[in-house]
């Protein structure tokens, strides 16, 4: 991707910007599920996949594009630090599918209203991304929701400790990123760190939102 590219993406206006990911979620194909591994495609998540002795447990998450005044901003949450599973890290509200969810869009609102108490009635599903591959065993669909303002978060303080909200823009800006090396199983690649003021986000959050960028940037 070029930095003429990312700054064209980056100076979309707010409404145009919200329309281009409706339209690019809703377009033919969008929804196929073509394993990822961070920002990595499915050549790649192949053969980091035998790593995993045990089957892929099923999991969603929700991406919320808060529909702000001055910008869409993207919620993130700060994991509380003595979970099993990315105890600690930023990302977004989630868990595993149970048995009373229906679809990975269920089982992303389910989570994100147990989670943060962000009800329902504020999002708009706009569709999904291509699954990703969680080093941890999990395979995740990243349902992507834009969010009415208004609403109050209650948050459930055994799962996430803190919330914060990084501008769209920033986070799809190239030019914001950090290149970093990571180790995945006998694999070493290339990734991204996107920081937004003392945070940074990386790892599969980080993955899913390059992910989205693509997209958008293909449409």
């Amino acid at each position: 991707m070029t930095g003429r590219a990312a700054a064209d993406l980056h100076g979309l206006p707010p409404r145009d910007l919200l329309d281009l990911i409706r339209r690019s979620l809703a377009a033919p194909g969008t929804a196929a599920q073509e394993l990822r591994i961070g920002p990595f495609s499915s050549a790649i998540a192949a053969r980091i996949r035998h790593a995993f002795p045990t089957a892929l447990r099923a999991a969603a998450v929700l991406l919320p594009i808060v529909d702000r005044p001055e910008g869409p901003t993207v919620l993130l949450t700060y994991r509380a630090p003595d979970l099993k599973h990315h105890g600690g890290q930023i990302s977004f509200p989630g868990g595993g599918l149970e048995s009373c969810d229906d679809s990975p869009e269920a089982c992303a609102l389910r989570e994100t209203e147990e989670e943060i108490g962000l009800g329902r009635e504020f999002v708009e599903v706009t569709g999904r991304l291509p699954d990703h591959l969680i080093i941890t065993g999990f395979q995740v669909t990243p349902v992507v929701g834009i969010v009415r303002p208004g609403f109050t978060l209650r948050l459930d303080t055994t799962e996430v400790v803190d919330t914060f909200e990084a501008p769209l823009c920033h986070l799809l800006d190239i030019r914001n990123h950090t290149r970093v090396l990571r180790r995945f199983g006998q694999e070493e690649l290339e990734a991204f760190d996107l920081p937004w003021r003392d945070h940074n986000i990386w790892g599969a959050t980080a993955g899913m939102l390059l992910t989205l960028r693509e997209l958008l940037l293909e449409a």
